[in-house]
């Protein structure tokens, strides 16, 4: 005989209606869902009107969703959800680049731009050359790797979420040389704040949080025999490495953009004012 469903046993009770399933892990993990969920309940012992008022919060984040936005993936980064899970499925080993969040502006289709190239279409912003090389852990270098880079306007604001941007602002795919090397123009990173308008803007308010994330860079990278990497590059210095609203930031991804040499300025087709970063993406092999 089943168990009964009671406030004592309702765990247990949910969990007797498993025997059917066939699928290991959906037994593992409806098993763990069903636990904490009942504890969570358990322990805040929310009213009936506060249920509701939750589901109504899940019903809006939903309804906030586009082929654009996606409001899920940003409650699952203010909540650190999305960091943890990065975490636990990027465990690198010694001297390969740390992951980050992907967040919800990645797009699929930017334009190919050849190395040194700007990616920066509208021309605003600080002028900034980015360098580096992708290597294997050995110091190896990865030829044809392939970089997907895309960042925020000068006024914090991503192209695909903004509709007076030109198409491919800020977004490019680039791919190392024979030596693993990759180099480009940009713009200096600017911190911004993240969409504040949906049922996630307002539970960071009701938390007491600020919306706003750290200057940076995003990086997808990716190499046949290699295992992929999405990251970013924060710029060192700005206020908000803290306290990122999404808990993205990693002290190995702090870099400095230092004033670069203006005699550098021709061979970049850059102003003689501007700035420069270096980094290497440190890969690991696949398997």
């Amino acid at each position: 005989m089943k168990t009964l469903f009671s406030e004592e046993n309702s765990v247990q009770a949910v969990l007797d209606r498993l025997g059917q399933c066939e699928d290991p892990r959906v037994k593992e993990v409806i098993t763990a869902l069903v636990s904490h969920l009942h504890g969570f309940i358990k322990d805040v012992e929310p009213t009936m009107d506060e249920w509701f008022r939750g589901i109504d919060f899940l019903t809006r984040t939903g309804q906030k969703c586009d082929d654009v936005r996606q409001e899920y993936i940003l409650l699952s980064d203010i909540l650190g959800v999305s960091m943890l899970c990065e975490s636990i499925n990027n465990r690198k080993p010694t001297g390969a680049t740390e992951a980050t969040v992907q967040g919800p502006w990645h797009a699929e289709g930017s334009p190919e731009r050849a190395l040194g190239e700007n990616m920066c279409d509208d021309g605003v912003g600080e002028p900034c050359w980015v360098e580096g090389r992708v290597t294997d852990v050995d110091g190896n270098p990865i030829p044809g790797a392939k970089l997907d880079i895309w960042q925020t306007n000068a006024e914090g604001d991503y192209q695909v979420s903004s509709h007076d941007q030109p198409e491919g602002n800020q977004r490019a795919i680039f791919r190392t040389d024979d030596q693993g090397r990759y180099y480009f123009a940009a713009t200096l990173p600017v911190s911004y704040a993240v969409p504040t308008d949906g049922p996630v803007g307002e539970l960071l308010n009701s938390m007491g949080r600020h919306a706003m994330r750290p200057a940076h860079m995003h990086f997808m990278i990716s190499a046949p025999g290699y295992d992929g990497l999405t990251t970013h590059l924060f710029v060192d210095g700005d206020p908000y490495l803290d306290s990122d609203a999404v808990f993205g930031v990693r002290d190995s991804l702090i870099v400095q953009f230092a004033s670069a040499d203006p005699a550098s300025a021709s061979s970049r087709n850059l102003p003689a004012e501007h700035v420069q970063v270096a980094f290497d993406f440190v890969l690991t092999k696949a398997g």
